[in-house]
């Protein structure tokens, strides 16, 4: 069967993108030749996958000069990818359809905010309330005519040099000794109808758990370091860490507490076991994935400290020091 290419718009967030995993999965297992246009983190949050990146430009000019040039990539390989639909824009937002439109590319995706003009197949948007997993697998039911059933885990797959990054980290620091580790993840980007989405308990309760000779990790993001040590000052602070090897740091963890951010998503992907403490988030749409999820949530208001650190005492005396998990190849 000669290749049959597929332009995915990815999403812009990493906790989408981990919740997009088994839609991506599925459009190659179909018979798709993925080639993903996303964020600039992209390739190495999607490492242990052997998907084409393309880096998606700061200006509109320069990005759709970027997919014309994918496209003619595309049609050179495939010369029916002009006669069908030859781009997915995972994202609803308007500008992820004007782009691939101006690129001439035909692209399905969920006809809203103004955008079915510039869509070459236009999909029905799910309610509010199934899981955004779920409505990224809709995408591909709509694209592909048949439905599937969401997968209990998403089983991310991880670069073994990211994975061996880990372990090394592990080994250098001495955490693989005793009782092992734990990572928070308690930043967080945007709001949620003007509301933080950052639980304020984590100061306290990292307080607490260093107190009870618990090693506690953070990975800041840019910009986040100063507040990490001068929040966390018990907590062992990892910077510039990649995202394949922050991944693979918390798949080793015994236990990881975050809000409605990246890392509660890839720590879930991942299998690590995740206390997810959500706010203002959406639950129902937003939870992180799979079956070792423990979700506390007092919507609209916080879990008390207490609370949380009475889930996560619980989860850690289910889970005795955890060793790194053997790597995936990619």
């Amino acid at each position: 069967m000669p290749p049959r290419p597929l332009i995915v718009r990815l999403c812009n967030w990493i906790g989408d993108v981990v919740l997009s995993l088994p839609t991506l999965q599925r459009l190659q297992a179909s018979g798709y030749d993925l080639q993903l246009y996303g964020k600039g983190w992209a390739p190495t949050v999607l490492s242990g996958y052997a998907w084409p990146v393309t880096l998606r430009a700061k200006t509109l000019r320069e990005r759709v000069l970027q997919l014309r040039a994918l496209r003619e990539q595309c049609a050179a390989v495939d010369p029916g990818f002009a006669q069908r639909i030859n781009a997915l824009a995972m994202p609803n937002s308007f500008s992820s359809a004007l782009e691939l439109r101006l690129a001439g590319l035909s692209a399905a995706g969920v006809a809203s905010d103004g955008r079915s003009l510039l869509l070459g197949q236009r999909l029905r948007a799910k309610p509010a309330g199934p899981h955004a997993l779920e409505s990224f697998l809709a995408l591909a039911d709509g694209l592909l005519g048949s439905s599937a059933t969401p997968p209990v885990s998403i089983n991310m797959r991880l670069a073994t040099p990211a994975v061996a990054q880990a372990r090394a980290l592990v080994a250098q620091r001495g955490w693989g000794a005793a009782a092992g580790y734990l990572c928070i993840a308690p930043f967080a980007a945007g709001t949620v109808h003007k509301m933080d989405k950052r639980w304020p308990g984590f100061p306290a309760l990292t307080q607490k758990l260093c107190a009870m000779g618990l090693t506690v990790v953070v990975c800041p993001g840019p910009g986040e370091t100063a507040l990490a040590r001068s929040a966390y000052p018990g907590a062992q602070v990892v910077e510039n860490l990649p995202l394949d090897a922050y991944a693979a740091l918390l798949q080793g963890s015994r236990l990881v507490i975050a809000n409605d951010t990246g890392p509660g998503h890839l720590a879930a992907a991942t299998g690590a076991r995740l206390i997810s403490v959500l706010g203002p988030t959406k639950v129902e749409q937003w939870r992180p994935w799979g079956p070792t999820v423990t979700l506390l949530s007092a919507r609209p208001d916080w879990p008390s400290v207490e609370t949380v650190l009475a889930a996560a005492l619980a989860a850690l005396a289910q889970t005795p020091k955890a060793a790194m998990t053997a790597p995936v190849a990619t």
